[in-house]
């Protein structure tokens, strides 16, 4: 598929790269981009060539917020209409591996989309943060409750309700980012590490991310639960076979996705 505001691309073996591409709006997350990028995914998810995903933007933005002037003169009925949110949910049910590379601003919608990633590496020119509240209203995306669980309670109250930006190596302290490189190297390490990750065998990789997922939604004794019955799922599949043959005879695996 064509896509205008994405660009999509397969720079290593199991890995896809989306590069948010509105480089004029600091790649404001326009209805049509999200479309776009929810539409990309499912595409990928479908793929079985591809293992993990690195979502990206540019040097200057990975995403500078939701594209503003979509707001103006919309009611609560405009906004319950829009579908908007339709489109993040593509983007939480993605089953791969999904790694976020972000360098400059990330900003309202842009975090909360990088918060929707499994992974983040950042440059260090990167600024995290909700400034929403500067416009009168508040994160709608995810960015209450993501960044909460992300930073705790404390920080996260600091973040939203004062709009402040907080750099890369904050962010990095505060467990919302893992990896702070330099900012020419953004996507190469974020690439690198999504080739380490789409060498394991797939579909425990999809797995392990729905497990790991549910500790966010469930109390620990609901997500230990569904944990066990995951990993005796496991060893009905042929690359667990793979994995303790390759093991015991001291080889690579060759994983099948099945």
């Amino acid at each position: 598929m064509s896509y205008d505001n994405i660009l999509l691309e397969r720079p290593q073996p199991g890995v896809a790269l989306i590069r948010l591409n509105r480089p004029k709006a600091l790649n404001a997350l326009s209805r049509a981009l999200m479309t776009e990028l929810a539409e990309a995914l499912g595409e990928l998810a479908a793929d079985n060539e591809v293992v993990c995903v690195v979502l990206t933007g540019n040097e200057r933005a990975f995403a500078a917020g939701a594209d503003i002037s979509e707001f103006a003169g919309k009611s609560t009925v405009d906004m319950l209409t829009s579908y908007r949110f339709q489109q993040w949910r593509a983007i939480k049910e993605f089953p791969k591996p999904i790694i976020a590379a972000v360098s400059g601003f990330c900003l309202g919608g842009g975090n909360e989309l990088a918060m929707h990633c499994d992974m983040i590496v950042a440059g260090e020119n990167a600024k995290f943060g909700q400034p929403e509240i500067n416009l009168g209203i508040m994160p709608g995306a995810g960015g209450t409750q993501r960044l909460t669980r992300a930073v705790g309670k404390f920080r996260a109250m600091e973040i939203i309700l004062t709009g402040d930006f907080v750099d890369a190596r904050q962010a990095h302290a505060m467990g919302l980012v893992n990896h702070v490189v330099p900012t020419e190297l953004v996507v190469e390490k974020a690439v690198a590490l999504a080739a380490k990750v789409a060498s394991k065998a797939p579909l425990a990789l999809q797995l392990a991310k729905e497990s790991i997922l549910k500790a966010e939604e469930m109390t620990q004794d609901q997500a230990l639960d569904v944990e066990r019955k995951i990993f005796y799922l496991l060893f009905s599949s042929e690359d667990k076979d793979e994995g303790v043959s390759a093991f015991l005879e001291k080889r690579t695996p060759q994983w099948k996705g099945r």
